[in-house]
């Protein structure tokens, strides 16, 4: 390291395309107090940038008072540009903050006075605030922010296994990375560089003594764009390779040497915080994953080989951030060789009515003899079902499910062995529960409002008058006219904002075939269906958010929604008016499609008591052993949609010369869309749609010339339906004067596919749709890679489009527009193949989808057994 004068503290920051960020980090550089600018120093490294960053640098540099250098070099990495800045500190402490995030006004001050009052110190730890890009606010809501709880404090890592693994966020003594030659390994990339360097320098150290300054607040940068280095990582195959046999593994042999035996607890931890990460990401849906095939298979075992150098305890006394009960038992049994089964047995649900209660073994390798008794006699389930912990492409965990008959002293027996009755699993419990169990009678488990209280104090005092005005519909509800017009309602919404889903199809059913049911069906008044529905059904339509609307939900026996998002099956209106309790209403998911992938992260934490489905394969998808999904036999029925019987009849009332149109219907994209508005859930198209894959290869698609030439030779229309997410760009769209925007509004949108001579779409259950009354289909998939790997709700499930399809796969725009050349060459119907296909899919094709929802809704409130 070279050195013309010394500093107190040095900042290398490794630059790389944010220029628009740097802004904001000079100025919360320049805008320290308590602490002469002179005494900091600021090495920048531009990293081969290919924005304005070096520019914004050089200028910075020539007029601060701050003494900073700047350095360029081509791209090479995070690490490397740390390396070279390493090079020039001259600061009697280093520090490595990132150029997109920032420092509060007293940081400086506050851990050069803490080191000072503690000379033993080897490092300085200080915690991250979350900074939203897009709101520009500061909350204390890191999961790392427990270890800085209380006061700032001394802490000897060796015995209290407390751990701190961030470089950007800590302070080194520049002396000691002299003496121990410690460089970070540009090897390890995208991430966890940080993690392998600080324990190397600790392990280094001659002790372990870390101060915790949580008074000095770090900003990091939660980008909205999802640009930053560990929101790209989860697509890279490096994440799951490299990191893991370069960084990982390496942390936990070097802690390991240091004390000739075991890893140290606090070097375990940062390697359990670094994983933890892994099964977060791996559980969320919508969220593109590297770790598939072959990338999955050697992530896996590399997995197995980091869990021989981590301690049985150290992952069960676990609790630095969230990690499932189901997390804990992999990391713990699920990457052993040898089998194992939990001494538990966990009463997961009841249900009163149904007189069933539903009881959870666990285990991997083969399963154990299990066996159910009541008072000493065998208990046959009247539902069950194996279910399987799917990560990374590998099962690594497996339950058995049982719904069992209510009986008094109920025993499981689990290889000949009494289980332990319990109502969760071991462990410290969950930071938040991996799924709602929807208890009837049982309290479920809230986020405490007083732990909210300093960060979001109006969210607060609203939660609290969301309480009063609980109290008073509950009085409300009790009253003689509330009741004789609410009394068992069965409450059915389609999309918050829409309608024309399985749900009004239901409620015209219910209309006119049961006037013995309450039905009401709840809208935005602001939607374009509200007028329609309204002339139709009068005041059965309610507003969403109404006093009407919570009078309802409040005397709701049965919710019954097309969809399951939260503002639809847990308003937040309501869930703070009931303060904590469960709502007593059973809810029903009617689906708006039929579902080919594996949506299980998606829809496992939903409370649903039936869920609705179509054909047999979806049906064993859903609640068959083997697969991923938490529902059994008891919810998932296999009905048929609502819709179906609608689109039948509108069907048969066409002729050949009807069906004229060219359906341009392709599905949204998770990563296409903002974030979800937190009340209606709502999201925004991004601003750069047009500049997006999806939006040039459909464009290209509907601009295509010989595309239109088929259209007139055969005397066929082009319209252009974008799924109800992004009906918001339409208007935006340059679409040529023959291709016709299409709506879902004004509830025609199954006549639309009644009509279709060719159905083109990519992933939609809308082929569905076409298929069920034999209109031919084209599947565009120009992204198929990374949908597979989980770039939109879901990962690759039972349904592969080549095998199950109802019509051509098409990789290109060229190609799509030949096979609707081909499909209108044969007159609008679809080939023998696909005719077949069709036939062995839709086995209840009879009319009656309607007849069989509203018998699988009333039996939820009748003894099952």
């Amino acid at each position: 390291m070279t050195r013309h004068r010394t500093y107190d503290i040095c900042v290398v920051t490794a630059v790389h395309d944010v220029a628009r960020y740097l802004p904001d980090f000079i100025a919360s550089l320049e805008g320290q107090r308590d602490v002469p600018l002179d005494r900091i120093q600021v090495v920048a490294v531009d990293d081969g940038s290919n924005d304005d960053s070096l520019a914004v640098l050089e200028r910075w540099a020539a007029r601060t008072t701050l003494g900073v250098t700047v350095l360029s070099k081509p791209n090479g990495g995070q690490a490397s540009a740390r390396n070279l800045g390493l090079e020039h500190a001259a600061g009697e402490w280093v520090t490595f903050t990132d150029p997109d995030d920032t420092l509060a006004p007293d940081w400086c001050a506050r851990v050069l006075s803490f080191a000072r009052a503690h000379p033993g110190l080897e490092l300085v730890a200080t915690p991250y605030w979350i900074l939203d890009d897009a709101t520009g606010r500061v909350t204390n809501t890191h999961p790392t922010r427990r270890r800085f709880a209380g006061p700032d404090r001394v802490e000897d890592l060796d015995g209290t296994g407390t751990f701190f693994g961030s470089a950007n966020a800590g302070l080194f003594r520049r002396d000691r990375l002299v003496e121990q030659g410690l460089r970070f390994d540009e090897r390890i990339r995208p991430n966890f560089e940080d993690g392998h360097f600080t324990a190397l320098y600790l392990l280094g150290c001659p002790t372990r003594r870390v101060g915790f300054v949580g008074s000095a607040h770090y900003r990091y940068r939660r980008r909205s764009d999802g640009t930053s280095t560990l929101q790209q990582s989860l697509v890279q195959p490096a994440r799951y390779t490299t990191v893991p046999r370069l960084g990982l593994l390496p942390t936990l042999e070097a802690g390991a040497a240091a004390t000739g035996g075991r890893p140290p607890a606090w070097v375990q931890n940062i390697v359990l915080y670094e994983l933890s990460w892994y099964f977060t990401f791996e559980s969320q849906d919508g969220r593109p994953s590297a770790a598939v095939g072959e990338v999955g298979e050697e992530f896996v075992g590399l997995l197995r080989q980091i869990r021989t150098l981590l301690d049985d305890d150290v992952i069960a006394r676990w609790d630095a951030r969230e990690l499932w009960p189901q997390w804990r038992q992999i990391l713990r049994h699920g990457l052993l060789d040898e089998p194992w089964h939990s001494p538990r047995a966990v009463v997961e649900q009841t249900d009163d009515e149904q007189r069933l209660v539903k009881v959870v073994t666990r285990f991997t390798g083969p399963e154990p003899q299990t066996s159910y008794l009541a008072g000493g006699a065998p208990l046959t389930p009247v539902h069950t079902k194996l279910r399987t912990h799917v990560y990374f492409g590998a099962t690594l965990l497996r339950e058995r499910i049982a719904w069992l008959p209510q009986r008094a002293g109920i025993t499981v027996r689990v290889a000949g062995v009494e289980a332990e009755p319990a109502h969760a699993w071991e462990g410290p419990p969950p930071r938040r529960p991996a799924r709602p169990r929807g208890l009837r009678g049982a309290a479920r488990r809230v986020g405490s409002v007083a732990g909210t209280l300093h960060a979001e104090p109006r969210r607060v005092l609203g939660a609290a008058r969301a309480r009063v005005r609980g109290a008073v519909l509950t009085r409300l509800v009790r009253t003689a006219p509330v009741r004789a017009r609410y009394a068992d309602a069965w409450v059915l919404m389609d999309r918050l904002r829409n309608a024309d889903d399985n749900a009004e199809r239901l409620f015209e059913y219910l209309r006119e075939h049961r006037p013995d049911v309450n039905a009401w069906f709840v809208l935005d008044p602001g939607s374009h269906d509200w007028a329609r529905m309204r002339a139709t059904h009068g005041e059965r339509v309610v507003a969403y958010g109404s006093r009407q609307w919570q009078l309802l939900m409040f005397s709701c026996r049965h919710l019954i929604s097309s969809h399951v998002d939260v503002p639809i099956h847990r308003p937040r209106k309501i869930m703070w008016a009931l303060g904590g309790r469960e709502p007593q209403w059973r809810f029903t998911f009617l689906q708006h499609g039929v579902i080919k992938d594996d949506v299980s992260a998606w829809l496992n934490p939903k409370a649903m008591d039936l869920f609705v489905t179509s054909t047999q394969p979806e049906q064993d998808s859903i609640a068959g052993d083997r697969t991923p999904y938490v529902f059994t036999t008891r919810e998932a029925r296999l009905t048929g949609l609502p819709r179906f019987d609608r689109l039948r009849a509108i069907a048969a009332s066409l002729t050949p010369a009807d069906r004229d149109l060219v359906l341009v219907a392709p599905t949204w994209r998770s990563g296409l869309m903002g974030p979800f508005a937190p009340i209606t859930g709502d999201r925004k198209v991004r601003a750069d749609f047009l500049d997006t894959e999806y939006a040039k290869a459909w464009l290209g698609v509907l601009r295509s010339p010989e595309l239109e030439a088929v259209a007139r030779e055969h005397g066929l229309r082009i319209g252009f339906l974008p799924h109800p997410q992004l009906q918001q760009i339409l208007p935006t769209l340059d679409l040529p004067s023959h291709v016709e925007p299409l709506t879902f509004a004004g509830g025609g949108a199954q006549r639309l596919f009644a009509s279709a001579a060719a159905l083109v779409t990519d992933y939609s259950s809308m082929a569905f749709n076409a298929a069920y009354v034999d209109r031919p289909v084209v599947y565009f998939q120009f992204d198929r890679d990374l949908v597979r790997a989980g770039g939109h709700l879901g990962r690759a499930g039972y349904f592969d489009y080549e095998r199950d399809g109802f019509g051509p796969v098409t990789l290109t725009a060229d190609q799509t527009v030949a096979a609707v050349a081909e499909i209108a060459a044969r007159g609008c119907t679809p080939s023998e193949e696909y005719l077949k296909r069709i036939e062995e899919t839709f086995v209840l094709r009879d009319g009656r989808c309607c007849e069989r929802v509203t018998a699988a809704i009333e039996a939820l409130t009748r003894p099952a057994c």
